[in-house]
């Protein structure tokens, strides 16, 4: 028997989930001959890539022996000049420091698009973690800071990127398309309209950026995702497993970003959306 279930937030203790693998698409440019004058060329998949990467962030929990506790991903929002470096402002979901605020230590690693990256230590400034929203804002200081940029809001079928740390292990790049916009379409929260993509995640990419894949704006942050668990039948003990749903990964929205920062006391961070450094404005 096939049953749909509320959405997963996965955590490292929840370790039932069967992982698709993600595939991640290629972007070609055809050449073509012409006339002497050329139309403006869009940024090709290189140039997208190479201005969203730097923002994404890996986050990292460990218990007080130095033991990995929990895995996530993040985005790079803001920075303003702190000495040497800058004082970086990072958007993850609000489930993934849930319970470990003052416990467990926080890490965010920056540069993983290159590597390893450079572990600095975080602390959370603000995160809910409820119904209505699940955001969390971390700071940390870095000299590689790159904030994203936000992207106009998203239409059914548009393409993206998603960039994040499934397992804790190193960058993935997913593409994908937007499945469902959200909306005010119904009167019962759990049968409204909700921004989904369909690039498969899993643990770890919680918090991880989902990108316009035309231009590498930010258009919001993986939340979970939804299953379909699947029982047993018969005479033997009764088991199940929770089977994601593709084409059903759950996105924080950029209106939800902003209303969360706004109601936390930090409008000012409001990510940028024509700076083509890919700074946020201060």
């Amino acid at each position: 028997m096939i049953e749909v279930v509320s959405p997963v937030l996965p955590h490292l203790e929840d370790l039932r989930v069967i992982v698709r693998p993600l595939a991640a698409g290629a972007t070609i440019a055809a050449l073509a001959a012409g006339c002497a004058i050329t139309p403006p060329r869009e940024p090709g998949g290189e140039d997208v890539l190479d201005r969203l990467l730097p923002s994404a962030v890996q986050i990292v929990l460990e218990n007080p022996e130095g033991r990995r506790f929990r895995t996530g991903s993040g985005v790079v929002i803001a920075s303003r000049p702190k000495g040497r470096g800058s004082e970086c402002f990072v958007l993850t979901s609000g489930h993934t420091v849930a319970g470990a605020i003052g416990q467990k230590a926080i890490y965010v690693l920056f540069g993983r698009q290159r590597g390893a990256g450079t572990k600095e230590t975080g602390s959370v400034i603000a995160y809910r973690d409820n119904a209505d929203v699940d955001v969390a804002l971390l700071r940390a200081e870095s000299d590689e800071c790159v904030p994203a940029r936000s992207a106009a809001p998203p239409r059914l079928g548009e393409p993206i990127w998603v960039v994040a740390f499934p397992w804790g292990r190193d960058m993935i790049l997913a593409r994908g398309i937007v499945s469902q916009v959200n909306g005010e379409g119904a009167a019962n929260s759990e049968t409204a309209p909700r921004l989904m993509v369909d690039a498969s995640v899993s643990y770890g990419a919680s918090g991880g950026g989902v990108y316009d894949a035309r231009d590498g704006g930010l258009i919001g942050l993986i939340e979970g995702y939804r299953t379909a668990r699947v029982t047993s039948q018969g005479n033997e003990p009764p088991w199940y497993i929770d089977v994601p749903m593709p084409g059903q990964t759950l996105v924080t929205p950029l209106s939800d970003i902003r209303r969360f920062l706004a109601e936390t006391g930090h409008a000012g961070l409001i990510l940028a959306t024509s700076d083509s450094a890919g700074r946020a404005s201060r």
